[in-house]
């Protein structure tokens, strides 16, 4: 086990305790509305944690909708099932989104809500979140903190997480647009960071080419 599950599995107890705070919640409650979900879509919650988005993904996708909830940590799947895995429209699991085991252009959208700095292989995560995408569909990448305050919260945490930060705008545009990843948008400010991006269409070889 790497030392970054193992944190995460030691805190998932205490999480929702010491970070599902109302502030938070009202953070939330303005921000998915941000991510253009709609009702009946398909989502792929990745790093779900405790599963704090998912009362905000279901108020947007609705019953008709679906959403899969993932986390490699087994601590926090335990805890998000308790708490959702009676809803007959959700679907909780211990995954590694690095090796996603998941049918390719399943879902509508994919969110990474406070993920991706602690993505071991980030080349690979991408890989697989454009695979299980359908063609247009949407890559969000959010967090309740802004580039810069993530790298100093971070930064004074445990040595499991202190290097996890994300990429500049101009590493995360490259990064993206090497992975089949178009129309980027970036929000970074104090409180607040949001990158959305669209998988752009498979190319289809014809016969009268």
């Amino acid at each position: 086990m790497t030392q970054r599950k193992m944190y995460f599995n030691r805190l998932a107890e205490t999480w929702d305790e010491n970070y599902r705070t109302n502030e938070l919640l009202t953070f939330l409650e303005n921000f998915v509305p941000k991510f253009g979900l709609k009702l009946g879509e398909r989502i792929l919650d990745v790093g779900t944690g405790t599963g704090i988005l998912i009362p905000f993904l279901l108020n947007a996708i609705g019953l008709s909708g679906h959403i899969t909830a993932i986390d490699f940590a087994e601590n926090m799947v335990k805890i998000c099932s308790r708490k959702y895995a009676h809803f007959p429209n959700i679907s909780i699991s211990r995954q590694q989104v690095e090796e996603l085991d998941l049918p390719s252009e399943s879902f509508d959208a994919v969110v990474c809500f406070g993920v991706l700095p602690h993505l071991a292989d980030r080349e690979r995560a991408l890989f697989q979140i454009n695979r299980v995408l359908r063609n247009g569909g949407r890559l969000i990448i959010a967090h309740a903190l802004s580039s810069q305050e993530i790298r100093e919260h971070h930064y004074g945490a445990s040595s499991a997480v202190a290097a996890d930060k994300l990429p500049t705008p101009e590493e995360m545009k490259k990064l993206l647009k090497r992975h089949g990843f178009a129309r980027i948008r970036f929000v970074d400010k104090p409180g607040e960071y949001l990158d959305m991006s669209f998988k752009l269409p498979t190319q289809v070889e014809t016969a009268d080419k």
